[in-house]
């Protein structure tokens, strides 16, 4: 008997939408890493894209546990002296509600070739539509 290792051209990818309205930002990052990495499924091999597409609507109605949404900040740098840029939660939420979600699955993949292929297989919308529906997306349930 052997360890099965999956080939890249035999990886069937599914299109997933998930609804992520009234969804805490951590618990749907979790779950959408695993998607993307394809440790849901039978043959996830580590070295191996694996996962599949996500594409996650309604993005502006995420919530945050907690008084984070007040107190939590994200920073980066211009690469100028005293360039350290930070910005508060609620201020991305109104502006760029996509990018909350988009940073934490991002420090949630792996921080290498292989996670930087993974996450260009995920599409996060503010709204309600997308402009997927060629793809033939199938709705996909998160776990509680």
């Amino acid at each position: 008997m052997s360890t099965f290792m999956a080939k890249p051209d035999q990886v069937l990818r599914r299109w997933l939408v998930i609804d992520a309205a009234d969804q805490v930002v951590g618990r749907l990052a979790v779950q959408v890493a695993n998607i993307l990495r394809g440790k849901h499924r039978p043959e996830y091999t580590p070295h191996i894209d694996t996962g599949e597409f996500v594409i996650i609507i309604n993005a502006e109605k995420i919530r945050f546990t907690g008084k984070k949404l007040q107190t939590k900040t994200y920073q980066w740098y211009t690469r100028y002296p005293g360039g350290l840029k930070v910005v508060q939660a609620r201020d991305v939420m109104k502006t760029h509600p996509e990018r909350i979600l988009l940073e934490a699955v991002k420090r949630m993949v792996p921080r290498n070739k292989l996670g930087r292929q993974q996450m260009t297989k995920l599409k996060i919308y503010a709204g309600a539509s997308h402009p997927h529906q060629a793809q033939q997306p199938v709705e996909f349930k998160l776990v509680p």
